[in-house]
């Protein structure tokens, strides 16, 4: 018994301090750097700075033209619309996928899975998106994250859906309900804990997409954060004070609605865990 429980302390242990390798030391990296003068930042070191520099996230914000403010503003309209589109759409299909057994059913499952493994062609995306006069939108950069994250949000309601008792759907169809009454007031309620999981996943993913935006949102006035990290970057000199500090401005958004949503998503975990 008591070797068993040194065996767990020691997986405890480890566990930490693997955490706190992955996790916590690349962040004082960053951070460490962030409060340094350009040439000092540049050797990429670890050690404190000699000078505390707090002016540099400042600097972060002053840069082109206050540049980063747009980019939080452009970013968040993606990652809002996005997420609204793929809770509603997501549910929904969830929804008929789980609850219809037919061969048609079956073949449109297998396209949206077939999704997770395709991957995006940029060069046709492209033409659509100017035909139809959405490219270099932020509604067309919106379309273009809600078509690749569809698959996988489909996939966590469905999973969830199953553990949903079909006899509460029963229960309603006796009551007089009809199907869109059944979805919006008796499922989607209950619904709440993977929704969690789809706003922290989704956000987070759409928030920190670098190459999309790149190709399908150019222009210095359609910047999204990511892409805020150009600025101090060149070909020929580099200011990493400022590029962590732009670095760590970027993730706090993230951070907040993680620690957010934290709690809930474990309680998702959980409950679906346990259902049915």
């Amino acid at each position: 018994m008591k070797k068993k429980k040194r065996l767990y302390l020691l997986g405890d242990v480890l566990g930490v301090a693997a955490a706190f390798i992955i996790f916590i030391v690349p962040f004082a990296f960053m951070l460490v750097n962030a409060l340094k003068e350009r040439r000092e930042a540049n050797l990429l070191s670890i050690a404190l700075p000699t000078e505390f520099h707090w002016e540099n996230f400042a600097e972060v914000f002053k840069a082109n033209n206050y540049q980063i403010l747009t980019a939080f503003k452009n970013s968040g309209l993606i990652v809002v619309g996005s997420v609204l589109i793929l809770i509603i759409v997501g549910s929904m299909g969830g929804y008929v996928l789980q609850r219809r057994k037919d061969r048609v059913m079956g073949i449109m499952n297998s396209l949206i899975m077939a999704g997770l493994m395709v991957p995006a062609a940029i060069l046709p995306t492209i033409w659509v998106l100017q035909r139809i006069h959405l490219y270099k939108t932020i509604w067309g950069m919106i379309l273009i994250e809600v078509a690749l994250q569809i698959p996988f949000t489909i996939m966590l309601f469905r999973g969830f859906m199953s553990s949903i008792p079909i006899e509460l759907e029963e229960a309603g169809y006796m009551d007089g309900c009809s199907k869109w009454k059944i979805f919006s007031a008796i499922i989607f309620p209950l619904l709440k804990p993977v929704t969690s999981t789809v706003i922290i996943l989704n956000a987070v993913t759409i928030f920190n997409d670098f190459t999309n935006p790149l190709y399908f949102l150019p222009g210095a006035e359609n910047a999204t954060v990511q892409l805020t990290l150009y600025n101090f970057m060149g070909q020929y000199s580099s200011s990493y004070n400022m590029l962590f500090a732009d670095v760590i401005l970027i993730t706090i958004p993230m951070l907040i609605l993680f620690i957010f949503f934290n709690k809930r998503i474990v309680e998702g975990m959980v409950a679906g865990a346990v259902k049915g």
